[in-house]
This record gives structure tokens, C-alpha cells and sequence, in this order.
């Protein structure tokens, strides 16, 4: 143990010279001052720095806004609608009003049916697009009457042989739903098989096909072959306007549950079945007289 505490001469001098230096850095701590000068700022430059980091903020917050594009206000959802400022009670008016079927056909209307404010009216006003048989003007030199006295079969024009001026003289057909109602039935080699299929041109309303099929319709379908639901493949149902392989297979194993249909309305009983384009479906389908 003793030689453990035991320091020469030397060692002493060191420990002494250690603890010197020790005592010097606590002194350094404690008394001299460290902090450093106060930063001389210049105000000027700090103001400039400072406004082009808000405009800088601006121009984030403005890109990070929803951007509202033009829209129809007769579809505006729950979603749309809050998200355009309007409360719960104006969508709901809203949407009661379009389940009676009834269109919203000027700015005024709108206004009247949900009692929006003035101040949300003016902000989404702007937005609103209306289809173009409500913005367009009424045609003056049409060659169709209309009155109270439905045409004959035989008085219609038919509806395959139309051409984009014939349609343009229907009230609220203008050149852009021409020419959208012949490219959609020339994407059918040999047109039209029924007036309902026009329910498949986009942006048509029924009121407005129901002005079409009061001056043409179909007098010379295309000629197609008929499929026998109770024996049609997945394949061969897939072929029908609004069936895809999904539904197809729901179709089949919905006739096997079944035994066979019995009608085809018994169709909008499979699950996910358009129910709405069933008038359209059964042009392509029919019943063999012994699974009836």
C-alpha cells in the first residue's frame, strides 16, 4: 500500500503543476467574459429578406388552394358542396330538388332553390357551365313544329340517316351534341338498334331526348343476332353494351342459382346489375321459348 501513495520529487512537481493549471482554467471560467460582441444588424436588408419570404409564403399558400374548375351545379355532391362553402341545409335543398327530377338552368335558379348567400353565389357563380341546349339561343328558323300532337311513326326522320343540321333544329341540340350523338352511333357498324340507346350519349338529359325522339327515331336498325341469356357464355355476354367479365360471371352464377331466368327483368336482381341501362342490355338478349 505504501508504495501506491509514495510520489517522487518529479511526480510531486506534476501533480502540483496539474492542479495549478486547474485552478487557472476555474479562474478563466468564472471571470473573464466570453460573450461575444452584440451582431450589428442592418434593418433594411432584414425588412427586404423578410418580404420575400412572405411573398415567397403567399405564392405557396395560393398553388396548395383547391382549384375549382367549371362544373354543372346539378351534380354538386355533399363533398363538392362543402367544399365550395355550402352548409349541409343549402346541399340539402339541392339535392331534394334534383330528386324530383327537376334541372337547375340559370344562376337565379340556383340561388332560389338552395338560398345560398349573395356573397357564396358571387364566388361560385363564375364557375358554373351549364349544358350548351341551355346557354345556346333558341334556333328561330326551325322546320319543326312543335305542338301538343305527338308525330306517327311514319312523320319522324329516321334517327339512323340524320345528319349534324337535321339534329341541330331540335331545341337544345346544338353543332357539339350533333356531332356527338353521329359519332356515337357510327361507332356502331350500322347505327342504332333502338331510339333508347341515345340514353348513352354523354351530356344528353331526358328531357332532351325526349325533344329527339319527338322528331326521329330508329326506322332501320342494325341488324344484330340475339343471345339466348339462359345459355349465353361469359364471353358472348361480354359483347353487350355495359356488361363486363365481373357482372358476367355474376349473371351466371345468379342464373345457375336460379335454375335458368324466367324474364330478363329478373336481371336487375343480380348484384351490381345496371339496373338504369336494362332498357339497352335487352335489345341484345332474349328467352328460348322453353326456359320461359
Amino acid at each position: 500500500m505504501k508504495s501506491h501513495f509514495t510520489f517522487t520529487k518529479q511526480q510531486r512537481n506534476g501533480i502540483f503543476l496539474l492542479v495549478f493549471i486547474i485552478i487557472v482554467l476555474q479562474c478563466i471560467y468564472f471571470f473573464v467574459d466570453f460573450k461575444s460582441k452584440d451582431i450589428l444588424i442592418d434593418n433594411s436588408e432584414l425588412a427586404k429578406f423578410q418580404k420575400e419570404i412572405d411573398s415567397l409564403r403567399l405564392v405557396q399558400l395560393e398553388i396548395s388552394k383547391p382549384k375549382i374548375y367549371p362544373f354543372n351545379p346539378n351534380y354538386i355532391t355533399d363533398f363538392k358542396g362543402s367544399n365550395l362553402g355550402m352548409s349541409n341545409e343549402e346541399i340539402d335543398r339541392l339535392l331534394a330538388y334534383r330528386k324530383q327530377n327537376k334541372w337547375i338552368n340559370s344562376t337565379e335558379q340556383f340561388q332560389e332553390v338552395t338560398q345560398v348567400s349573395d356573397s357564396l353565389l358571387n364566388a361560385i357563380s363564375p364557375y358554373f357551365k351549364f349544358p350548351e341546349w341551355v346557354t345556346e339561343s333558341k334556333p328561330t328558323n326551325s322546320n319543326f313544329s312543335y305542338n301538343n300532337k305527338p308525330k306517327s311513326f311514319a312523320q319522324k326522320q329516321d334517327l339512323n340517316k340524320a345528319n349534324a343540321q337535321q339534329l341541330q333544329r331540335v331545341n337544345g341540340i346544338g353543332e357539339y351534341y350533333s356531332e356527338r350523338i353521329i359519332k356515337f352511333r357510327n361507332s356502331f357498324p350500322g347505327g342504332f338498334i333502338a331510339d333508347v340507346q341515345l340514353q348513352d350519349v354523354y351530356g344528353l338529359t331526358p328531357e332532351v331526348i325526349e325533344k329527339i325522339t319527338q322528331e326521329f327515331t330508329v326506322k332501320t336498325p342494325r341488324e344484330i343476332k340475339k343471345i339466348d341469356l339462359n345459355s349465353a357464355t361469359v364471353d358472348e355476354l361480354v359483347t353487350i353494351q355495359h356488361i363486363d367479365y365481373d357482372l358476367a360471371y355474376k349473371i351466371i352464377e345468379q342464373r345457375t342459382l336460379r335454375n335458368g331466368f324466367k324474364s330478363i327483368n329478373e336481371l336487375t336482381k343480380v348484384k351490381d346489375f345496371p339496373v338504369n341501362k336494362i332498357e339497352i342490355i335487352e335489345l341484345y338478349l332474349h328467352l328460348e321459348k322453353e326456359n320461359r
